[in-house]
């Protein structure tokens, strides 16, 4: 029986988002600005529900301080 894991769920929808507004080349790091992924990240946390604003912005924090280090730029390596 797998169980569902809306963290997971939320994950690869922005693995997919990553890849479809980046500006990299096919095959690349997928990368998109913090502010995109973030802003993207929030919306659909918040209307999954499942998911608490606590959780989100504690990911987002961690999520900044990588791509800090990368001109401001989320990798998908990142999460």
């Amino acid at each position: 029986i797998s169980c569902w894991n809306p963290l997971q769920s939320l994950l690869s929808s922005m693995k997919q988002a990553c890849e479809i507004l980046t500006r990299d080349l096919e095959g690349g790091a997928a990368r998109i600005p913090f502010e995109t992924f973030s802003f993207l990240y929030s919306y659909l946390a918040s209307i999954d529900g499942e998911i608490s604003e606590t959780e989100t912005k504690a990911f987002l924090q961690g999520i900044k301080e990588q791509a800090d280090k990368h001109s401001g730029m989320v990798l998908i390596r990142h999460f």
